[in-house]
């Protein structure tokens, strides 16, 4: 049989085990006669009649319900007092912790911070910072609005340094290259702003306007838009929309006359050398007047970059490097080669060449790698040059006069063409003769030239034919019979070069004016 348990007891024991703050609640409404208040659905006390025993008493009416209690004054003195006695104990702790801190890190939290010894909750006002009071989308959550309001304001720096907003100056006298950018005395000193607002200008002047691949700002459109005029243009035409070639149509090719490329500095002159360069829109000319001079080629103005003057210099013949930052140039009755360098805007003249013992120096051809320069001298001698040091490699010779000369398309290979109507090639490696094969029909050769696909030779004889052969063919055999003949012009074929696709040939010829054909390589070769 269970014994009874006194209810004070019960009482006693669930004091003990009750948490600290309801414990606190409890005394709080004993003192001020305040029932204390319950959650919602928790168990009803012994006292409101539930229990072992007793009946459950029904709720009185509203009309006979007391009003609560207001708590009296006693009661909010003692709540103002605990409230104090927590900030209190709170100070306290904070500054037995601001004493063990070294005087400078308490010094810094107060150059960050500010001076919150006596009220820390204006400290976490100042972090938390203020909020904007605003209308709120009725469509966000509660805990959206409240996680947007907590985000903090972007702080000021806490100090401005004078020396950031003063601009640092560029001296412009004492460099050659920026002196040139003066405009007056006055501009002795440009600001970094100025000076690359000037550095921009010189760009677009010598490149003759913005080129399209510095353009930043491009037409924007919408793509809703746009997609339906591309349908609607789609369902208005009909064609072929599928079916794409990179190579060039067969029969007329439409061509179109522009501007002289010279137009800005034309010359009485003969001209001796016209090349493009090979990574941008400039082409170079270079003559008898001795002058190369760079245009911006745009088919409208073609506007002058530049002009270098050589002093009693007529210029046989200039071509740029491989790689276009240099320009090279040889003159009809020197030994000098004269190299120009386009990044540094230096004229550098090679005197002597060590080893060579050439009186003049004129023909001469750069490799396709940018590693070799060979150059033609007298007697059948083809001399191999360094191209980054103008070193001698060594020289190879053929029998007979040098005609003309040209590398392979991967620098391995050198062709030479000789007076007598042979063509030799050579391996650059170990300058050994690898085959000399004979030009069908020509007795004296004047050109020669490589695909830079590696399948075709062209050789220009002084009767006025081009032979096209194929590369294997000249490696391996003595007698090669022609791919095909071009028997387009009368006079001696002193010009051959082919497009960087393959797919055009063209030949000229100095002895006459006008005497200059393009051949489409993929539909005269296919005729025969």
């Amino acid at each position: 049989m269970r014994s009874e348990v006194p209810r004070e007891r019960l009482r006693f024991s669930s004091n003990l085990t009750m948490p600290p703050e309801r414990r606190r609640r409890m005394k709080l409404d004993r003192r001020t006669g305040a029932k204390p208040k319950r959650k919602p659905g928790t168990r009803p006390d012994w006292k409101a009649g539930a229990g072992p025993g007793r009946p459950s008493q029904k709720p009185a009416p509203s009309s006979q319900r007391k009003p609560p209690a207001r708590p009296s004054a006693a009661a909010a003195a003692i709540a103002v007092a605990a409230a104090e006695e927590e900030r209190r104990l709170r100070q306290r702790n904070r500054l037995t912790l601001e004493e063990d801190k070294p005087a400078v890190e308490r010094c810094l939290e107060e150059l960050v911070f500010g001076d919150v010894e006596n009220d820390e909750d204006a400290l976490l006002r100042r972090l938390r910072g203020p909020r904007v009071q605003g209308h709120e989308d009725s469509g966000d959550s509660e805990v959206e609005n409240e996680a947007k309001g907590n985000f903090p304001p972007q702080k000021k720096p806490v100090w401005v340094d004078e020396d950031d907003e003063d601009e640092e100056m560029v001296d412009m006298m004492n460099n050659r290259f920026r002196k040139d950018m003066m405009k007056n005395a006055s501009e002795s000193k440009l600001s970094k702003d100025n000076l690359k607002k000037r550095l921009k200008e010189e760009f677009q002047h010598a490149m003759g306007g913005v080129p399209a691949w510095a353009e930043t700002t491009k037409r924007t459109t919408s793509s809703d838009d746009e997609s339906e005029e591309d349908e609607d243009d789609l369902l208005q035409r009909t064609g072929n929309f599928i079916s794409t070639s990179t190579s060039l149509p067969r029969g007329i090719l439409k061509m179109k006359n522009c501007q002289p490329a010279n137009a800005e500095r034309p010359t009485v002159a003969r001209i001796s050398s016209v090349q493009f360069h090979p990574g941008a829109q400039i082409v170079m000319v270079a003559g008898l007047d001795n002058a190369v001079s760079l245009f911006q080629v745009d088919g409208k103005t073609n506007p002058k970059i530049q002009s270098i003057y050589l002093e009693r210099f007529p210029i046989f013949k200039a071509c740029f490097s491989a790689n276009g930052e240099e320009v090279l140039a040889t003159s009809t009755h020197s030994k000098v080669l004269y190299v120009y360098d386009m990044l540094a805007g230096k004229l550098i003249p090679v005197h002597q060449v060590r080893g060579l013992k050439e009186k003049i120096v004129r023909s001469f051809e750069v490799s396709s790698d940018g590693s070799f320069l060979l150059i033609n001298g007298i007697a059948g001698y083809l001399h191999l040059l360094a191209m980054k040091t103008k070193e001698l490699i060594g020289s190879m010779k053929i029998n007979g006069r040098v005609a003309a000369s040209t590398f392979s398309s991967d620098s391995k290979k050198v062709y030479a063409s000789s007076g007598d109507g042979e063509v030799y090639v050579w391996d650059v490696n170990s300058r050994k003769c690898l085959n000399r094969f004979v030009d069908e029909g020509s007795l004296y050769g004047l050109s020669i030239a490589t695909s830079r696909n590696g399948q075709y030779v062209a050789c220009g004889s002084n009767c006025g034919v081009v032979n096209i052969y194929n590369q294997d063919s000249c490696l391996q055999e003595t007698n090669p019979k022609p791919i095909k003949a071009i028997m387009n012009l009368v006079t001696g074929v002193t010009s051959l070069t082919f497009n960087p696709t393959t797919e055009i040939l063209a030949i000229a010829s100095e002895k006459m004016k006008e005497a200059v054909r393009l051949v489409q390589l993929s539909h005269k070769i296919s005729l025969s």
